[in-house]
């Protein structure tokens, strides 16, 4: 598999280009991952943290959920990986996880993401709310939250990757 990224034109309205940017993210979280073994994308690279590329994607499974499901949608829809007896479960992984799994339900929250994004116009409030804060988010801010979480990981799978393979990158 090859990811490809495309930034969006610099001359996009302005839905194009948030969710340009957005996917620009999504595509590189996955290239960063592109080539590397199960054992490796498992791997917790800068010591002392456990981070690892595939908790990154668990992570970002569990984030696209929560903004696009639960807060956007309002569908009651609870956590993949963690739970209130481990509130970092995404990022707790054994020898039984799989990148197949992750990738395919990353991906899986992806569409529906974009589904539900398509409904709304960007300034309009979602029909959930956060669950700690109890705060309405126009589709607006979900998209620009959602591109600095991304880009905020994506820094961190930059580092993970090096310490893996040496591979390095924008």
């Amino acid at each position: 598999m090859t990811t490809e990224r495309r930034e969006p034109a610099n001359d996009a309205d302005e839905r194009t280009m948030l969710e340009g940017w957005l996917d620009y993210h999504r595509s590189t979280l996955a290239w960063k991952c592109e080539g590397l073994t199960d054992a490796q994308l498992r791997t917790a690279s800068v010591a002392p943290s456990g981070l690892s590329l595939m908790g990154l994607v668990r992570h970002m499974a569990e984030v696209e959920r929560s903004w696009f499901r639960r807060v956007l949608a309002d569908e009651d829809a609870g956590p993949i990986y963690y739970g209130d007896e481990d509130p970092d479960g995404e990022f707790r992984l054994t020898e039984a996880d799989t990148w197949q799994e992750a990738y395919t339900t990353w991906q899986t929250e992806i569409a529906i993401a974009r589904r539900h994004a398509a409904g709304f116009r960007l300034d309009e409030m979602s029909r959930g709310k956060h669950r700690r804060t109890g705060e309405r988010f126009s589709l607006r801010w979900i998209h620009t939250h959602m591109i600095e979480e991304y880009a905020r990981h994506n820094g961190h799978a930059d580092l993970i990757r090096e310490c893996i393979d040496g591979a390095t990158g924008d």
